[in-house]
């Protein structure tokens, strides 16, 4: 099966204590890498410049990219890692993307900074039958200091199958982040709408929540976990088509990648650790009707 991602690749200067560090990453890796430990067949349509280090590191990993070298230098943030919580300040911002007809089974829809214009987001939206949508980038503005702040932002959701937003994204689309904004974005059309509260997670289908908690765990580097969430959450759900197991490997793919302890790319999980933990979230899942 074919997954298409749409992101910008990125280089972070993480920092996180007394520890900082350069590393290459973006949705665009996170969520291929990912799916191609899935066992799916990637295309990714991205854009980064001469300065991106992992061309060949993508490409022996048989992710397919068409077009993607810029004249303009990859799109560059700085995040400060605070536990659960970060900081993110733009840098430099690569070139828009384009669409590209790859007759994909699934799409993954996860901007970093402006690089979708609502033209593209609609040709998306039509491009294949299952679309996830991680809204961040649609949200997101610098202040004078390139601080990356959230605004309230109207998104026409029509075609979108699952979206997965954060509090602060939830209040951001529709001005609250209780259970009657989940449903507001329900009642666009989404069928599977996802709150991810730090360990919390919950997903809206129909007349339900359901819900599962990641353990506590000592965390390092969280960049690119909703990431590795995303891309099994859209994967296991064209390859099961069932929700639950759905949000339980996600849930497993995101526990997975927490507890390798490990700094950007290197935190992807494999798929046996995705299963041995989804399963045991399967059976965790807890519901409740609204």
């Amino acid at each position: 099966m074919k997954v298409g991602i749409y992101s910008h690749c990125t280089i972070d200067t993480i920092m996180f204590g007394d520890t900082k560090y350069e590393a290459v990453g973006g949705p665009a890796c996170y969520c291929s890498l990912t799916a191609r430990n899935q066992k799916f067949d990637v295309n990714l349509c991205t854009k980064y410049g001469q300065d991106f280090p992992l061309i060949d590191f993508l490409q022996n990993n048989k992710i397919k990219m068409e077009n993607q070298l810029s004249d303009k230098d990859t799109t560059r943030f700085k995040i400060i890692i605070n536990d659960s919580d970060r900081e993110l300040f733009i840098q430099k911002r690569c070139e828009p993307l384009e669409f590209i007809d790859e007759n994909n089974d699934g799409v993954i829809v996860s901007p970093v900074y402006n690089e979708i214009d609502n033209e593209l987001f609609k040709k998306i939206g039509q491009s294949s039958d299952f679309i996830m949508l991680d809204p961040q980038g649609f949200l997101r503005y610098h202040n004078e200091d390139n601080k990356i702040l959230l605004k309230n932002t109207k998104l026409e959701l029509d075609g979108i199958s699952a979206i997965k937003v954060s509090p602060d994204e939830l209040i951001a689309l529709t001005g609250s982040n209780d259970d009657s904004a989940l449903l507001s974005l329900q009642k666009t059309g989404v069928e599977n709408v996802i709150l991810t509260n730090k360990q919390d997670i919950s997903l809206l289908v129909k007349d339900k929540i359901y819900s599962i908690k990641l353990p506590n765990l000592e965390l390092y580097d969280t960049t690119g976990i909703g990431d590795i969430f995303c891309a099994t959450f859209c994967c296991t759900m064209l390859r099961e088509k069932d929700f639950l197991w759905a949000l339980s490997f996600a849930g497993g793919a995101a526990q997975a990648a927490l507890e390798t302890k490990k700094f950007g790319i290197d935190k992807v999980p494999q798929k046996s650790a995705v299963e041995n933990n989804g399963s045991y979230f399967y059976n965790m899942v807890e519901f409740r009707q609204i």
